[in-house]
């Protein structure tokens, strides 16, 4: 993976998934942090990435808004989106799933389950 898009309104949430990122083997990938969704889906615009990392609740545009913004574009439709939440709702993570998410995980992340969730689309 060379671009990873990470999209968290706290700083420190984009920090630690960023460096779970570094300690699974993808330090080498271009990081780019976004605190929206809104900011998240202007960057994709600007340059596709291989990855795009957003935690759901988000102030201007969650998650769940940006996922269907991505799976509804041409361009962005096969972009792997991961989803973390500290919702931890079995309901939601379906929903999400059936939007077209990747995977969901569950606030906090570990680098051993983001290494598992990330494994079948890392090269």
């Amino acid at each position: 993976m060379k671009r990873i898009v990470i999209a968290d309104d706290s700083a420190t949430a984009r920090v630690f998934i960023s460096r779970c990122l570094a300690i699974i083997g993808l330090g080498e990938a271009t990081l780019v942090e976004a605190e929206n969704g809104r900011e998240a889906l202007s960057l994709l615009k600007e340059e596709m990435a291989d990855l795009l990392v957003t935690d759901l609740n988000m102030p201007v545009m969650d998650g769940a808004t940006l996922l269907k913004w991505v799976k509804s574009s041409p361009r962005l439709h096969d972009l792997p989106v991961l989803v973390i939440t500290s919702a931890g709702n079995p309901a939601k993570e379906r929903e999400l799933k059936e939007l077209g998410a990747f995977g969901v995980l569950n606030k906090p992340v570990s680098p051993a389950v983001l290494l598992d969730a990330l494994k079948p689309i890392m090269t």
